[in-house]
C-alpha cells in the first residue's frame, strides 16, 4: 500500500459516527418549542420576541438561536401565523386584437411661466392603434378630472356596454375613489403597473417622449393654461392624423384605428413586388415587410415577449 493510501485509510473524518453532543435538544424539547412557537399567542412572532416574553414569565425552553434552528429544520422559520408570505405582484398582461379593447393613460407635467408651477396633461391612448382617444390640460391633478375625461373618451368612441381594460401607473389620480367609481360605472376593468416598474406603462411614456422631443415643442414654459391647451391640441391632431408611426409600419394611428391600415399596407406590398419584378437585380432578398401584427400586447408574459423578439 502506498503512503498516500495509508493516510486516506487512516483519515475517517467523513465516515466516523460521532456521539450526539450532551446538550442536544431531545425530541420532546423540539416538539415543545414548535408547539409554543405555533401557539395562538406566538404564531406571528419571531423567536427574538418569543424568548424574552417567556423569560419574563420565568420560563426557559431554549436559547433564541435554538428556537431559530428548530423552526428552520421544520421549515417554519418565516411566515408563520398571520405573517403570510408576501405575494409578488406580476405585470398584468393584456392582448388587444382591435381598437378600443385596451387603453393606457397617464399624466405628464408641462412647465408654466410661474416658477414652481405646472400644467397637467391628461392623455388616454389606445394600445392597439396608438391613437390618442382623449386628452385635456388642467391646472391640477385629481381623480375627479381623470374620471370626467374617461367619460368623455368613452362617449366619443361609443364604448357603451363594450369590454375595455384601462391601464395606468399607481398615481393618486389613477387610484382615486372618483376615478375607480367612474370605471366601475362604465364597466371598464382597471389595470395598474407594478410598483417601481416604470416600463409597465411604456406606451404612454413613449408618447410623452415623442411629444417633448418634437421640433416645435416650446423652448419656453407655457404662459397660460390656454396656451398649453392650444399646443397639445395641435400636437394630438398631428400625432393622430399625420404622424407615420414606426411601430405601425409607418401608417398613422388614425388609419390603424379606423381599419384603413390593411389596405394601405397591401398597396405598398403590391408596389414593392412590382418594383422587384421590373428590376430583380436590385433586390438581393425579399421585399420590405409591410405586415402588421394582429395582436398587440401590454406587458406580455416573459415567454411570450421572448417569442415576439425572436419573431421580429
Amino acid at each position: 500500500m502506498r503512503d498516500g493510501d495509508e493516510l486516506l485509510a487512516a483519515d475517517a473524518r467523513t465516515t466516523v459516527v460521532r456521539p450526539a453532543p450532551p446538550h442536544k435538544l431531545s425530541e420532546a424539547e423540539r416538539e415543545q418549542i414548535l408547539a409554543v412557537a405555533n401557539s395562538e399567542e406566538f404564531a406571528s412572532l419571531p423567536p427574538s420576541q418569543i424568548v424574552p416574553t417567556l423569560a419574563d414569565r420565568g420560563v426557559y425552553l431554549a436559547s433564541e438561536s435554538s428556537f431559530y434552528r428548530v423552526l428552520k429544520q421544520a421549515s417554519q422559520q418565516h411566515h408563520r401565523g398571520r405573517a403570510k408570505k408576501p405575494s409578488q405582484r406580476v405585470a398584468t398582461s393584456h392582448c388587444a386584437t382591435g381598437p378600443n379593447q385596451v387603453w393606457s393613460w397617464d399624466i405628464t407635467w408641462l412647465p408654466a411661466a410661474v416658477k414652481g408651477q405646472y400644467f397637467y396633461w391628461y392623455m388616454v391612448l389606445d394600445v392597439f392603434s396608438r391613437k390618442i382617444v382623449g386628452h385635456e390640460v388642467h391646472v391640477a391633478e385629481s381623480s375627479e378630472l381623470a374620471g370626467l375625461l374617461m367619460r368623455k373618451a368613452s362617449l366619443s368612441e361609443g364604448l357603451a356596454g363594450r369590454p375595455l381594460v384601462l391601464h395606468s401607473d399607481n398615481g393618486s389620480a389613477m387610484k382615486g375613489a372618483t376615478m375607480l367609481a367612474t370605471l366601475e360605472h362604465l364597466g371598464v376593468a382597471a389595470s395598474f403597473s407594478r410598483p417601481r416598474v416604470s416600463n409597465d406603462n411604456a406606451y404612454a411614456e413613449s408618447l410623452f417622449r415623442t411629444c417633448k422631443y418634437r421640433p416645435d415643442y416650446p423652448k419656453k414654459p407655457f404662459g397660460s393654461l390656454q396656451e398649453a391647451q392650444a399646443w397639445t391640441h395641435k400636437f394630438v391632431r398631428w400625432y393622430n392624423q399625420e404622424h407615420k408611426h414606426s411601430g405601425l409600419r409607418f401608417v398613422t394611428p388614425a388609419q390603424r384605428h379606423s381599419g384603413h391600415a390593411p389596405v394601405i399596407l397591401h398597396n405598398r406590398e403590391t408596389l414593392y413586388a412590382a418594383a422587384k419584378c421590373s428590376n430583380p437585380k436590385r433586390w438581393s432578398g425579399k421585399t420590405r415587410n409591410w405586415r402588421l401584427e394582429d395582436e398587440v400586447w401590454l406587458n406580455p408574459e416573459r415567454n411570450h415577449a421572448i417569442h415576439l423578439q425572436n419573431a421580429a
